[in-house]
């Protein structure tokens, strides 16, 4: 039975594309990634979700029920979505995950955080502002904080030059700004089968932490996380104390890099299962005469008489534009070219051999159909991307539905 989650109910238009999300894919993603820390050696790992980016453009709050029981924290870059998880929790009675901000976070919002128990990320010296305001507030505790160092990606956290020089304000408000773990991001493990600069980051990553204890001596260890989707697979070390899976929760891979990393690492290669399925139905099927021009910019003419299918879907959907007379989609189990320029809400298809006469058609834009399929890297590479961007731009007006 489908399930919807969110969205304005009756308010979707009749003709207009959905998506559907897999709640069972979605499980078996997370029993992938529970089973990598389950052999690993040591203290057992913590799983964290992502949900940034509007989960990778599945949808946050139809995701969020989805992951919230299978995972031990959640990772979210805006702080509203923050709040909106302790809304969620309070709404359905569940026991508050561990939340953290991996994002910008204005001093203000630091202390709706610190008041609702959720965690961020300290980046830089402008935290000594949220230090004074977080005191000024009087908080019955104090905001737990996760210390970012630059370890060679060149954006967010303080560099090792800069510890301990430029960390001496966590002392400062060690009453309100309690230093409870330490993370950073890998630049280049998703490009490569060579992990030769991811190694040297776990070198200044552990080098860093160790100045922050030496610095700060917390009265328990530092929670250490580093590990996005690729590392998780594909560089054990990097696991530390717990994962941080994104594209690859979503059944997505990192890269065909990671793909052939993760057979020779793990001596297999885990079956990821997207979780995610781009439908449309047709808004009319109608036959054009040999010769015909198809779409804007006359750039497809039909050499025969063919069928098309006229989809409500185009570039103002995340259907990406640069994929015109390259793409196709999948009608009844076959594969159907996408004819002409995609336009800002239709899109042509021909239809001659998929179906046999003008009723209404469904059409496949992501995901599976009898024994075809169109992958979301396989879009992606014909729109001369990567599939973090293709979902990433799926529209939020989208209707999104979660199947079993």
């Amino acid at each position: 039975m489908n399930v919807e989650h969110g969205g304005p109910g009756a308010g979707f238009a009749a003709h207009a594309s959905w998506l559907e999300l897999s709640a069972s894919s979605l499980r078996h993603n997370v029993e992938v990634f529970r089973a990598l820390e389950a052999v690993a050696a040591g203290p057992r790992r913590r799983l964290g979700a992502v949900l940034k980016g509007n989960a990778y453009g599945h949808g946050f709050r139809q995701t969020l029920p989805l992951v919230h029981a299978g995972v031990d924290l959640l990772y979210l870059i805006d702080p509203l979505d923050a709040l909106a998880v302790r809304a969620f929790e309070r709404e359905q009675g569940l026991a508050p995950r561990q939340v953290l901000v991996l994002g910008a976070v204005a001093p203000e919002e630091a202390v709706a955080l610190a008041r609702e128990g959720v965690d961020a990320v300290v980046a830089d010296r402008s935290w000594e502002e949220a230090g004074a305001l977080l005191r000024a507030a009087k908080l019955e505790r104090p905001l737990r904080a996760h210390v970012h160092i630059d370890t060679g990606l060149g954006r967010e956290g303080f560099t090792l030059e800069q510890l301990p020089r430029d960390t001496g304000f966590l002392s400062e408000y060690r009453d309100v700004l309690q230093v409870v773990g330490v993370l950073s991001h890998f630049a280049n493990t998703e490009d490569v089968t060579e992990q030769g600069y991811a190694l040297a980051q776990l070198d200044a990553f552990e080098t860093g932490m160790a100045r922050l204890v030496a610095q700060l001596s917390p009265a328990r260890p530092l929670e250490r996380h580093i590990a996005a989707s690729a590392a998780s697979l594909v560089l054990p070390r990097a696991r530390y104390d717990a994962l941080r899976v994104g594209i690859a929760l979503y059944g997505l891979w990192p890269s065909v890099e990671t793909r052939l990393s993760a057979r020779l690492v793990l001596g297999e290669v885990p079956a990821l299962k997207p979780v995610l399925t781009w439908k449309c139905r047709s808004q009319a099927v109608k036959w054009l005469p040999a010769g015909s021009y198809v779409g804007y910019g006359c750039t497809y003419r039909c050499s025969e008489p063919t069928r098309i299918a006229v989809l409500p879907v185009g570039y103002f959907d995340g259907y990406p534009r640069l994929v015109s007379g390259k793409a196709h989609v999948l009608v009844n189990g076959r594969r159907c070219a996408v004819l002409g320029r995609v336009m800002m809400n239709h899109l042509i298809v021909d239809v001659t051999r998929a179906t046999t006469d003008e009723r209404p058609v469904t059409a496949t834009l992501l995901g599976h159909d009898g024994e075809e399929s169109v992958s979301a890297e396989a879009l992606a590479t014909w729109a001369q991307t990567i599939h973090y961007e293709l979902v990433t731009r799926l529209g939020a007006h989208l209707r999104r539905v979660v199947v079993d």
